[in-house]
């Protein structure tokens, strides 16, 4: 049996970060795949994006990692672009929009927030039908393993708020949660699947996983960093309230 964890939505909390990385080595699972956000929101973008090489052996762009490497007058987008270095930048520029993978026989796509584009955001329970399906589609920025095949499962990031909801017949969208940034519950989030890698038919699970933290821990060294728009973030770290849906 074959196991990966599959986190997302980092942020730049180190605190979630390095207890959800704890967890994983507990359980003894060796492989790591990330759906983006590595920065942002959280104070150590930098010390982030360099856990996420040394121990992930996927990682996909998300939002955040996109917009921070594009010219910025905005002063809090500024503060996080200089927390990160040259080498850290063009990282976050090298990295591929998805990654596909077959599992126990399952055609696996991982991207961070949807098929059309790393900033266009479904949140299931608020979006359409017609929007959930074309989570499946292909795109400009889909390279299939086999063209025209639609994939089983759909694993992304991008809202904070792990779910899973059977989209069409036999698929399903598995939104992994968020480690840094959880906007359902105050915790960080992972999840991890279980099967045998490959085409071959073989049994499946997933598990979300939801783990305490110190949270009043991160939101001092966020103070201690001097870092803006640390109101907000303390509010969402403690709360773990899912708002602004439809932004």
């Amino acid at each position: 049996m074959d196991e990966i964890a599959i986190i997302s939505d980092i942020h730049g909390n180190m605190t979630a970060l390095e207890a959800v990385l704890g967890d994983i080595q507990s359980r003894g699972i060796g492989q790591i795949y990330c759906l983006g956000d590595l920065i942002g929101k959280g104070p150590h973008g930098e010390e982030a994006i360099k856990r996420i090489r040394e121990t992930c052996e996927v990682v996909v762009m998300g939002n955040w990692d996109d917009a921070i490497v594009q010219e910025h007058d905005n002063p809090y987008m500024k503060w996080h672009q200089q927390q990160l270095s040259d080498t850290s930048m063009n990282y976050l520029r090298s990295l591929p929009f998805h990654h596909d993978f077959y599992m126990s026989g399952y055609y696996m796509r991982l991207y961070h927030a949807s098929a059309k584009s790393v900033h266009h955001r479904v949140v299931p329970w608020v979006h359409s039908k017609e929007e959930r399906e074309a989570m499946f589609e292909d795109s400009p920025y889909i390279e299939p393993l086999v063209p025209g095949q639609m994939p089983d499962l759909i694993f992304y990031g991008d809202i904070h708020a792990a779910c899973t909801l059977p989209v069409l017949e036999k698929r399903s969208i598995i939104n992994v949660g968020s480690v840094g940034n959880s906007l359902d519950l105050p915790k960080a989030t992972y999840t991890i699947i279980r099967g045998k890698l490959g085409t071959e038919t073989a049994p499946f699970s997933t598990e979300l996983v939801r783990l305490p933290y110190d949270v009043e821990h991160e939101i001092q060294l966020a103070k201690a960093a001097h870092m803006p728009g640390l109101e907000e973030y303390a509010l969402e770290l403690r709360e773990g309230i899912y708002r602004n849906a439809k932004k």
